[in-house]
C-alpha cells in the first residue's frame, strides 16, 4: 500500500457507513466495472460532498492509517477523488 500512499495527500476523507457495528467503522467499497473493489478516498471535504452527495457519511484519517483499513477490509485499488454517480448515492434519511 504504501507505493500507493505516496499519491495520496497526507490527510484523506473516507466514505463509510453510518451503521457502526460493534464499535468499528465500516468503509464504503465499490465494485468497478472489471470486478474489482475499490476503497474511495477523497482529498478535501468538499470534493467527497461535491462527487458523493451531502447524505454521505465519511470519516478523515492520516493516509497511512488506509494501510489498518487495508489489514482488515480486502480491496484491491484506492481512487482518489472519484465521482459517484447519482443513482449510486446515499439518499436523505428520511427517504429511505
Amino acid at each position: 500500500m504504501n507505493g500507493h500512499q505516496a499519491q495520496l495527500p497526507p490527510v484523506v476523507y473516507v466514505p463509510c457507513s453510518d451503521d457502526i457495528q460493534g464499535g468499528e467503522l465500516a468503509v464504503d467499497l465499490r465494485p468497478t466495472r472489471d470486478g474489482r473493489v475499490a476503497l474511495l478516498v477523497y482529498s478535501a471535504l468538499d470534493r467527497l460532498v461535491s462527487c458523493c452527495g451531502p447524505n454521505q457519511p465519511w470519516v478523515v484519517m492520516p493516509t497511512v492509517d488506509l494501510d489498518k483499513i487495508a489489514e482488515r477490509v480486502r480491496f484491491d485499488m484506492i481512487l482518489l477523488d472519484l465521482e459517484v454517480p447519482e443513482e449510486h448515492r446515499r439518499k436523505a434519511a428520511a427517504a429511505r
